[in-house]
């Protein structure tokens, strides 16, 4: 495995302290249309010594989700796989959560020594969604069900899957952020051990894998070793983080604060061969740092840096 990270923002003087801090790979967000804006990002970051290791983030994707795609989304795809495998990046992340990216409904919740970190509850969501719409005379949200969402992803996966083998470029899938059933009235269904073993073999093949996020497993409730096992040899791209609660309430920790053994869950990875990029995800924001993007900002990926290669060094 290696060590990577997304830098939030990739500047000049972030990419240099990854590099001194022994990161190696760098994750970016979609880069646009043409293979020009891949190349123009993996030159730069190569010129700190560094590699680009996946791509995840902002992806032409929306419509597929819920089924009104026109067929541009998928050829952009398509189009960024060939790109991504002209270009040597082999890791794809993406989520097939509706409507939504990743939500929390507090970004200041307190950790260790009055560190900020990132938080959910259903219920303050709820409230707020419910307020917004008596703010605005606002209708029924559009629903999607849990089988149209399987139907649309099936189908994403039997076009792009090939071109993703053609391209030696693997598509890993993130967990639904937090996993719950439904949100906002939309289903959700990467959110449980079962359905990730039932998306491996929607498409069985080495380019249809997945990105473990260990924060979202562990809102889940699972034993986290013990899953990085059971899915480890589908598991082709890691987010390591923890949280300390449910799906419907939960905040995140300092990645050596939170209730699960990280030294067994780097264990585990070893023993299941895993051997892609593994980055360091949510972070605390630390003193002198409230002007950064909550979950992102650099201090706070500076001390996940030295522990997680403490990690990868001891079970090595």
């Amino acid at each position: 495995m290696h060590l990577a990270s997304v830098l939030t923002p990739m500047s000049d003087e972030n990419l240099t302290l990854a590099a001194q801090c022994g990161v190696t790979g760098i994750v970016t967000r979609y880069p646009g249309p043409e293979l020009e804006d891949l190349l123009v990002v993996k030159r730069r970051i190569e010129s700190f010594g560094l590699r680009l290791s996946a791509i995840e983030g902002y992806l032409p994707i929306e419509n597929i989700k819920i089924g009104r795609d026109d067929g541009s989304e998928l050829e952009q795809l398509k189009s960024l796989v060939r790109h991504m495998g002209n270009a040597g990046v082999q890791i794809l992340c993406y989520n097939f959560m509706a409507g939504t990216d990743w939500v929390r409904t507090r970004l200041d919740a307190p950790e260790r020594g009055g560190a900020k970190v990132t938080a959910f509850s259903l219920r303050d969501a709820e409230r707020a969604v419910l307020l917004g719409h008596d703010r605005a005379e606002a209708g029924e949200p559009q629903r999607i069900s849990a089988d149209a969402l399987w139907m649309h992803l099936e189908s994403l996966l039997k076009d792009l899957v090939p071109v993703a083998e053609k391209a030696g470029v693997v598509l890993t899938i993130h967990p639904d952020d937090p996993p719950l059933p439904e949100f906002l009235g939309k289903a959700r269904i990467m959110n449980s051990v079962e359905n990730f073993e039932r998306l491996v073999e929607l498409v069985p093949s080495p380019s249809n894998a997945i990105c473990f996020c260990q924060g979202t497993f562990a809102e889940m409730g699972v034993d986290i070793p013990a899953t990085i096992e059971r899915l480890g040899k589908h598991i082709r791209y890691v987010h390591f983080r923890d949280v300390r609660g449910t799906a419907e309430a939960f905040a995140e920790t300092f990645h050596d604060n939170g209730p699960t053994d990280m030294v067994a869950a780097m264990r585990a990875y070893r023993a299941c061969g895993f051997n892609g990029p593994i980055r360091p995800d949510h972070v605390p924001q630390l003193v002198g740092e409230d002007d950064g993007e909550p979950g992102y900002t650099m201090k706070g990926r500076l001390f996940t840096f030295g522990y997680m290669r403490g990690l990868m060094q001891a079970t090595e």
